[in-house]
């Protein structure tokens, strides 16, 4: 059974062609939608012959489910272009019969790495990838998204996920996704109370500290944990920031 790879893109010259190099192994397409990238994105896809569609962004699982219906065929590996199959997904996949299987999807367990140091306390973040189109598919979540499936068969597998390339990355992406989660939130009609910011603080580091043994696994998760803190509160900051822009116009 044949697989077309969908990659969503928006300026990732520095890691399309790795990422299109490793599904290569497995998939007989590569679909690369585009959100209007100004750097060499496409030209880099392309000349490793994926098919390139150019799509404004929509949201996550909007962009993601874009894709979808202009793949050549059922089996849909959706893979981000910070991601790689690992050597065991290859292999993974190689041994699916997907004529006969009884799923309608599989997923992968993560490894996310800054830099090159690998976040144990994110581990294994299992994330569903290999889908049947006409069976199930990307919910229309504007944040992070997901298959929407419960008939999913979790492989023995990884995807290596090279999330940033440092903790100074991490921060400036954390600033970007404050924003935009505290927008998400306020458009959903949520509202922030005077203590929800050390309330969802102060439990997003007990999370990643304790629940997640962040604290026994070293520095580099230590960082993560505060930084993962800052995020729930600076998102609840934000959201009362919207509240009172918008009390202020009624």
């Amino acid at each position: 059974m044949k697989i077309t790879a969908n990659i969503i893109t928006l300026n990732e010259e520095a890691n399309i062609a790795a990422c299109i190099r490793s599904v290569q192994a497995v998939c007989d397409e590569v679909l690369v939608v585009d959100s209007q990238s100004t750097d060499r994105t496409c030209e880099i896809a392309e000349s490793l012959g994926a098919r390139v569609v150019v799509q404004p962004y929509l949201g996550d699982g909007p962009q993601k489910a874009f894709g979808a219906p202009l793949a050549t065929y059922d089996w849909i590996l959706s893979i981000d272009a910070d991601e790689r199959l690992a050597a065991d997904a290859v292999s993974a996949i190689e041994g699916l019969d997907f004529e006969h299987t009884a799923f309608d999807a599989f997923s992968f367990a993560r490894k996310t790495f800054v830099g090159k140091r690998q976040i144990r306390q994110w581990y294994p973040d299992r994330v569903t990838r290999l889908y049947h189109r006409e069976k199930c598919g990307f919910s229309a979540a504007r944040g992070h998204a997901r298959v929407e499936t419960d008939n999913v068969h979790d492989l023995d597998a990884h995807l290596l996920h090279y999330s940033y390339a440092d903790f100074s990355e991490m921060i400036r992406t954390t600033h970007k996704f404050i924003t935009r989660g505290a927008q998400l939130a306020h458009e959903a009609g949520k509202r922030a109370g005077t203590f929800d910011p050390i309330i969802h603080g102060t439990g997003a580091l007990f999370k990643a500290l304790i629940l997640k043994r962040g604290l026994f696994y070293g520095p580099d998760d230590w960082h993560v944990a505060v930084i993962s803190a800052y995020s729930s509160y600076m998102k609840y900051v934000v959201m009362r920031d919207l509240q009172d822009a918008e009390n202020k116009t009624v």
